[in-house]
């Protein structure tokens, strides 16, 4: 160790991980998991109903619209918004004891909530998914199959908005097809760099 250098203790991050419809959060997320990453990985509410696979309690917490609006009244809810004609929020003591505890966070949110994070957060960490073009990213959208042809073109023009919000971000990962693995080590090597800067991020809710 160099003379007279002490590294500051290890700070925890608070990591939101968003990106366009279409960009492959859940895939990323997932794959963050399977590799047992020492990460608290929140657990968003929401008032859609389950896709098929999907657990309460593990992918999301489904909850009704009369419960989720308690929620926003009792100030549960570190942020929350509707998205396609639903809510999604994130547990606010959830976090708070995780951050507590010296670990870092990381929350799957899409863009408007991102947005809200950094207001509140200013000193999270923003890592932005995108997928290697727009092509890619409609025919990712086409393939879930679980819209109206309707409501996946209000889709595909959400993500393109989505799109243009990147500059809110710090970072950005290309998760491209069949390269998940490459998009997990890229944000991995983010984080780990981010524990070695200088003057650390200080985050406080």
């Amino acid at each position: 160790m160099i003379a007279g250098f002490y590294p500051a203790a290890r700070q925890p991050l608070l990591i939101v991980i968003s990106g366009a419809s279409g960009a492959g959060k859940d895939s990323v997320l997932q794959r963050m998991k399977d590799r047992g990453l020492p990460f608290h990985f929140v657990v968003t509410a929401t008032t859609r109903k389950p896709r098929p696979g999907e657990k309460d309690g593990r992918d999301y917490f489904f909850v009704s619209h009369e419960r989720f609006a308690a929620m926003i009244e009792k100030g549960e809810l570190l942020e929350h918004a509707i998205v396609y004609s639903d809510y999604k929020g994130i547990p606010r003591q959830q976090v708070r004891q995780a951050l507590d505890s010296g670990q870092d966070v990381v929350m799957r949110i899409d863009v408007q909530g991102a947005e809200t994070i950094r207001a509140l957060c200013p000193e999270a960490l923003l890592i932005f998914l995108v997928p290697a073009s727009e092509d890619e990213m409609v025919r990712r959208l086409k393939a879930r199959k679980t819209e109206t042809p309707q409501d996946l073109q209000l889709r595909i023009e959400t993500a393109r908005q989505e799109l243009q919000r990147m500059h809110v971000f710090d970072y950005y990962v290309v998760n491209a097809d069949a390269q998940l693995d490459a998009a997990v080590d890229l944000i991995e090597a983010i984080i780990e760099a981010e524990h070695h800067r200088i003057h650390p991020r200080r985050v406080s809710l």
